[in-house]
């Protein structure tokens, strides 16, 4: 699943291609929606709120979400696509440029006032103007008896990090994912990583958290299972860790470097 500074990439290119302009086409390929047509109307902002995207036109918000397989792309005016188009959610266009959206996992159009549906139960956005270090660290103490690698992934907590983000935040860290969040040590020291850390990178087409930008030494821990720890050499393992089976994502630790500690407080 694409990850906050993914997004937040998508909302800058939407922004460059579509605010200010009116648009020409809007084709919305979801049933519910099958009869809205923007078109005419002038966009007039494109943000993301962690991983979701909302376009503002006229009095109503285009509202997106990646999942795991959307993408937005832009294309100049009768540019062949570079996917299928039976995969196209949304089209947005102006005179000058095509947005559309791709297998986005939600696509909705919501009224103005109706945006906290959409984005309203998401914690400090890691990304945004209004980031807030302070209530996001009060909300990950609130985490409590939950895996710090559970928590790190609630959008609740603070908007933004992926599957990525944790397991590499957890090793820079020395923390094991299963480790009680009231465990886990200076939860401060967590935010800020996890803040320094998205930030850094939300530049990159390729994300890194190692400062190494050669291929395979990229990350600590995220998909190098097997593979020797940068730091100690010990094989790197991989596990799965969710809140239930459907939503158990795959963890990656070094057992040496972040050893398992469940009553450290």
């Amino acid at each position: 699943m694409p990850e906050g500074d993914t997004v937040w990439r998508a909302a800058n290119t939407l922004r460059d291609a579509l605010a200010g302009q009116a648009l020409i086409t809007c084709d919305v390929r979801v049933p519910r929606y099958a009869t809205v047509d923007l078109s005419g109307s002038i966009v007039d902002s494109v943000v993301s709120r962690g991983k979701h995207l909302l376009i503002r036109v006229a009095d109503v918000t285009v509202h997106t979400h990646l999942k795991m397989e959307g993408a937005w792309q832009i294309y100049r005016p009768g540019e062949r696509w570079r996917r299928p188009a039976h995969q196209a959610r949304i089209v947005l266009a102006t005179e000058d440029s095509v947005a559309v959206g791709f297998s986005l996992g939600i696509t909705e159009i919501l009224n103005r006032s109706d945006e906290d549906s959409a984005a309203g139960h998401l914690g400090p956005d890691l990304l945004g103007p209004d980031w807030d270090n302070t209530l996001a660290v009060r909300n990950l103490q609130a985490a409590g008896e939950q895996p710090i690698g559970i928590a790190l992934l609630d959008q609740r907590v603070m908007a933004g990090l992926g599957n990525v983000y944790r397991n590499e935040i957890c090793f820079l860290r020395g923390i094991h994912p299963r480790t009680p969040t009231r465990s886990a040590g200076d939860l401060e020291a967590i935010v800020d990583l996890s803040h320094r850390t998205i930030d850094v990178n939300k530049n990159r087409s390729t994300r890194v958290t190692t400062g190494d930008t050669r291929p395979g030494r990229r990350t600590w821990v995220y998909g190098r299972r097997r593979k020797p720890c940068l730091r100690c050499g010990t094989p790197i393992r991989e596990d799965l860790l969710g809140p239930d089976q459907l939503t158990e994502r795959q963890i990656f630790f070094c057992p040496s470097c972040q050893p398992l500690k469940i009553g450290r407080h």
